[in-house]
Formats: C-alpha cells, sequence, structure tokens
C-alpha cells in the first residue's frame, strides 16, 4: 500500500487507536480491584482515625473488622431500614441519601460509639470526615476530616490532630435540643454551642466545616437525640 495515500493514513490511525483503546481497557480491568480494595482500605483508616486509632494499610482491615462491630442505614426520623443491618459498610450502596443514611457502631474498650459520615464543601471542593459520639448521642469522642483541594498551609489543615482534637468531648445537645459544634475564628466564642477554633487563614474552608457540621450531622439529630433521651 502506497505510505503518501490518504486511505493508508486513515487506515493506519484507526489501528493505532484500537490497540490504545484496548491497552488501557485492559490495564484498567487489571487494577480496577486493586484500587476497589485501596479505596476500601482508605475509608476504614478514616474511620478508625475517628476513633483515635491510626493504623497502617497493611493493618487497618484487621483493626477495622475486630472494632466495627455493626453497620446499618437509618431513617432521616432515626429508625433503622428494614434489612440494611449487618451490612457491608465498604458496599457503594452504604452511602448516605435523603432518605437512607449510614450508621457505623464500633466497640472501644468495652465503651459503644456511633460514626457518622459527614460531607460538605471547601474552597476549592469537597470536604468529607466522619464524627464518632459516645452512647449518649451528644459527646464527641472523635473526629476526622478530609478534603480533595484545599490549601496547604491553610483549609487543608483540617486533616491535622491539632484541629481535630479539639472536637473531643465536645456536646452536640444542650438542653434536648440538637445544637451542633461550632467553627468560630480563632479567639473569638459564641453562645449555646460548643465550639471549636477555625483554621487560621482558612476562613472558607472553617466555615465549610461549620456548615457540614450542621447540615450533615444535623439529618442525623433524630436518631441522636433518641439515644441522648435514652441516658
Amino acid at each position: 500500500m502506497n505510505r503518501e495515500n490518504s486511505t493508508y493514513t486513515i487506515i493506519y490511525a484507526s489501528v493505532m487507536v484500537i490497540i490504545v483503546a484496548i491497552g488501557l481497557a485492559f490495564t484498567h480491568q487489571v487494577l480496577n480491584e486493586r484500587q476497589i480494595t485501596n479505596a476500601n482500605v482508605d475509608k476504614m483508616q478514616q474511620i478508625l482515625r475517628s476513633l483515635r486509632i491510626d493504623a497502617t494499610t497493611a493493618e487497618a482491615e484487621n483493626i477495622y473488622r475486630d472494632l466495627v462491630k455493626n453497620a446499618y442505614l437509618i431513617t432521616p426520623e432515626g429508625t433503622k431500614v428494614e434489612g440494611s443491618e449487618g451490612i457491608e459498610a465498604t458496599d457503594p450502596a452504604f452511602s448516605a441519601s435523603d432518605s437512607e443514611l449510614p450508621v457505623f457502631e464500633a466497640d472501644v474498650d468495652g465503651s459503644k460509639k456511633y460514626i457518622i459520615p459527614m460531607h460538605g464543601a471547601g474552597l476549592w471542593g469537597p470536604i468529607w470526615g466522619y464524627l464518632s459520639v459516645e452512647s449518649d448521642g451528644s459527646t464527641i469522642y472523635g473526629s476526622e476530616f478530609g478534603h480533595a483541594s484545599e490549601t496547604p498551609g491553610l483549609g487543608a489543615e483540617i486533616v491535622y490532630s491539632p484541629f481535630r482534637n479539639q472536637f473531643n468531648e465536645k456536646e452536640l445537645i444542650k438542653d434536648g435540643e440538637f445544637k451542633s459544634i461550632a467553627v468560630v475564628k480563632p479567639g473569638q466564642s459564641v453562645s449555646q454551642r460548643d465550639y471549636v477554633d477555625g483554621i487560621s487563614g482558612g476562613t472558607i474552608t472553617s466555615k465549610g466545616v461549620d456548615a457540614m457540621l450542621i447540615n450533615s450531622v444535623g439529618k442525623y439529630k433524630n436518631f441522636l437525640l433518641e439515644l441522648n433521651a435514652g441516658q
């Protein structure tokens, strides 16, 4: 075939596109299972950090399986969704929606903790986290925060312990009413709510965390209030 002919060029380009497409599809298929496994282990590590446990990638799954005793979905009214109890927390279907909210139950040194996932928006993209709550439905045991693209040294500081540890022992419920936790500018305060200092220079990210605590955790208020009333 004449290589100077346009037909040759079209055929050559088409063959190369097919070969590259097959190669990419094969690579994706080979790596897909590993990617899913890595994502699941990362989720377990985040949940464990909300329980004040830093686990390596190698040990995370064993520790998670030992501590997290149950996972299920609840309605905004606070009742369990029938048939959801015992569901694998790493199942893609196990994610928050307007009508079904995931809850994890863990046992830490003989004390039950409830872990609640959170989702919100920061300055440059999504933020998320997990809040572990004592069996009274109000006292925060630990927290974990993550982000997609917040500014290093500023908003990205939400992932580190100096910020996260401020939430320990704070109360979500005051006088029988869900209040959440306020995130305020350092040095400021707020009345009738527990609060923590936001990130200096990371005002918008801090406001995003504040809104996430109100909106995401607020979806669980009936569940938490019911736990609190049972104490």
